[in-house]
């Protein structure tokens, strides 16, 4: 994976020898020389480089399913936890610590790095917690405490409420006080977990209850707290960093505006159009939440601002290094991991607010690629990276990523891929370069986020900075638009089905579109290479004829309309995958890779899936069942909770079965009215994706039309 290229600047002059220099100077410095790091993924390898660079050992952990992860084989020393869930085993991460010889603990974010108890048990085993102290975690991962804590130190918060009374008739009268919609959330929460918006008092309790048992699963604790929700909001955050001399720093603001499920997919630094003296008093707010709690390392202080009034309120403080970290550091010139060992070792901040503002300079984004289908909702995919090819990084694009082609993402834990970061002068040439780079990125064997991030970068909402977390459902029909397929694909594409199958054949090769003769003048003979074609429910089948009329010519006609004469086409020497071909109007380099029965096309920057026909006898040769009257798993995961029991009569729209998958609940609700025949898979059992969870009578459309004429 490529090194990030980041920009050090006045700061990182701080080698491990003046590391131990200044350490003797200041009688709390203690020298980092060993770190575990309890985590995984991207941020396992972010921090292993930073440490190695400034000479200090380091010792990653792994679980079974991440046996063959590029984190597991980064350090020298490498600890197998166990099971699935064994990134959260304390004992063991202490344990494997100290065999090790480490004398301190990253916990990376997620996991155990908002984790009070966790941090207090480190710091008790004579380990140092490179985190902030116990105390302000539990402090400001209580919402409703932080809050309180937050208002006695002039921050302004969201009106709600914040109390013990979980009552649902009460908290339905206090929200009923507040005014809907309102916003229902686990005061232990994070990353969009056990969070519903509620928008009348009727669905109200079904909000609760959903939030409290997400809530339940995630944290261990179903308290709620609600508040009033703003319609137009900002998510706008401020990175802080503190040390044990009494320093505290804001680095700027991240907008984190653009969400889906309530958890970020796009950042960028500064925020767009922000009021400088707003900007300011932000960041002020922001110190004085960090010093109110005896803050110490990187936190980020996250408001939420009403593009409608231009107020701003505290919503919470992440305790712990964020993962859209990278923008700040592009923009501020600094290693923030870095400056975690610093304060971890006990000395003091690197830099005062004054040299940060002198520094700040450009723009910077940050996407992140998910593993994810967002035309299903965003669900969740995993599965083997089968191809993979990234953007080139350069001083000004960064690739933060924790997975590799070949590599496998696991249904167990967070679908991330990688971080894309990039800087420019300016909003619009950093999003530029964002742009560019996206159609660069190549990924098969999973859904991913990517065409999708495309089309975000290239909206004209958001290239105007016009952001707000409701973004995405505000301009829904524009960004999940089905956009037609160019005929050029088909023809590239076909020409990868006959270049790569003809690579062996022989002249006398009865299949060979020279048709067993030898020569190129004279041997017309005509092959047909058909797709189908999947968009939304519409399917269609696009046949290419491809006549070969000289050595590595062709005349092709796609669909029988399109017709390209002469075109020249061959496979890149270097990439098998790839066709060149030249074209009367133009030349194309196209990458084509085939998995199983689809052909996943890349060109100019966009892909395009193209299915190859089966005949009927296959499907039942595969035993492949009639669907029609199943609700299937969107995703791999396991069944919660099955809401209906087989009789039942049900209405479009009602509850059927709840999973999990990636951390995350979702509700599956019934696609029509019907009566349930069968539930084919029960509470604790885990499913792929596209398995039947809950079959119907097979009349039960007929009733729904019934029904509703």
């Amino acid at each position: 994976m490529p090194r990030p290229q980041l920009a050090r600047r006045a700061l990182l002059s701080l080698t491990p020898s003046a590391l131990r220099w200044q350490s003797s100077s200041i009688p709390k410095a203690r020298p980092l020389t060993g770190i575990l790091i309890a985590n995984r993924g991207e941020i396992a390898l972010r921090v292993n480089r930073t440490a190695s660079e400034y000479g200090i050992r380091t010792t990653t952990v792994y679980t079974d399913p991440d046996a063959h992860a590029q984190h597991a084989r980064v350090t020298p020393h490498s600890v197998n936890l166990g099971p699935p869930s064994a990134y959260l085993d304390v004992d063991k991460i202490i344990k494997a610590a100290k065999e090790r010889g480490c004398d301190s603990i990253h916990p990376g974010y997620g996991f155990l790095s908002e984790n009070s108890a966790f941090a207090k048990r480190v710091t008790e085993e004579g380990l140092i917690f490179i985190g902030p102290p116990s105390t302000a975690i539990e402090t400001m991962g209580n919402k409703s405490q932080s809050k309180d804590i937050m208002l006695k130190a002039g921050v302004p918060c969201i009106p709600g409420y914040h109390g013990s009374n979980q009552d649902p008739e009460f908290l339905l009268q206090e929200a009923s006080k507040i005014g809907f919609p309102v916003l229902v959330k686990a005061v232990k929460g994070g990353g969009g977990k056990g969070m519903r918006i509620a928008k009348t008092p009727a669905e109200f309790p079904d909000m609760l209850n959903s939030a409290k048992s997400e809530a339940r699963s995630s944290f261990g604790d179903d308290v709620v707290l609600v508040e009033k929700y703003i319609t137009t909001p900002r998510h706008i955050e401020v990175q802080v960093f503190a040390d044990n001399h009494g320093n505290c720093v804001a680095l700027g603001e991240r907008d984190c505006s653009v969400q889906r499920r309530h958890q970020k997919i796009l950042e960028e630094s500064p925020a767009p159009d922000l009021d400088p003296v707003l900007r300011k008093d932000i960041w002020n707010k922001a110190r004085a939440a960090a010093l109110a709690v005896g803050y110490q390392g990187a936190g980020t202080v996250e408001f939420i601002f009403d593009n409608d009034t231009g107020e701003f309120f505290f919503m919470e403080m992440n305790t712990r290094l964020q993962v859209e970290h990278p923008v700040t550091e592009e923009v501020t010139g600094t290693d923030l991991v870095h400056w975690q060992l610093l304060v971890a070792a006990g000395l003091p901040l690197p830099l005062t607010q004054e040299q940060i503002e002198r520094q700040m300079e450009g723009h910077a984004f940050e996407a992140r690629i998910y593993a994810e289908n967002p035309d299903m909702g965003f669900v969740p995919d995993s599965g083997e990276l089968v191809y993979l090819r990234t953007p080139k990084t350069s001083s000004t694009v960064r690739i933060d990523a924790g997975f590799g082609e070949g590599d496998v993402i696991s249904p167990h834990y967070d679908p991330m891929i990688a971080k894309l970061i990039v800087k420019g002068p300016d909003r619009r040439a950093a999003l530029a370069k964002l742009r560019a780079a996206l159609g660069e990125y190549e990924v098969v064997g999973l859904s991913t986020n990517i065409e999708f991030l495309k089309k975000l970068a290239a909206h004209p909402a958001f290239i105007a900075g016009e952001v707000e977390t409701g973004f995405i459902d505000k301009h829904r029909s524009s960004l999940f638009a089905i956009e037609p397929t160019p005929p050029e694909a088909y023809a590239q594409a076909a020409m990868s089905v006959i270049l790569n199958g003809n690579v062996q054949q022989t002249p006398a090769d009865p299949f060979s579109v020279w048709g067993g003769n030898v020569g190129f003048v004279g041997s017309f003979q005509e092959r047909i290479v058909e797709f189908v074609e999947k968009k939304g429910e519409a399917e269609s089948r696009i046949p290419v004829s491809v006549k070969q009329t000289a050595r590595d010519t062709y005349d092709l006609t796609v669909d029988g309309k399109i017709s390209y004469p002469s075109v020249t086409a061959h496979i890149s020497p270097l990439e098998k995958s790839k066709v060149i071909g030249f074209y009367p109007h133009t030349r194309l380099e196209t990458t084509v890779v085939r998995k199983e029965d689809t052909l996943v096309v890349f060109q100019r920057g966009k892909q395009y899936k193209l299915d190859t026909p089966r005949p009927a006898w296959f499907e039942k040769a595969l035993g492949v069942a009639d669907v029609a009257n199943s609700v299937l798993s969107p995703m791999p995961c396991k069944v919660l909770r099955v809401s209906v029991k087989e009789g039942d009569r049900v209405a479009k729209d009602a509850p059927l079965v709840v999973i999990e998958s990636m951390k995350m609940e979702t509700v599956i609700r019934s696609p029509h009215d019907g009566v349930i025949a069968k539930i084919v898979h029960g509470e604790g059992d885990v499913v792929k994706a596209g398995v039947a969870l809950v079959l119907f009578e097979e009349d039960s459309e007929s009733e729904s039309t019934r029904a509703a004429e």
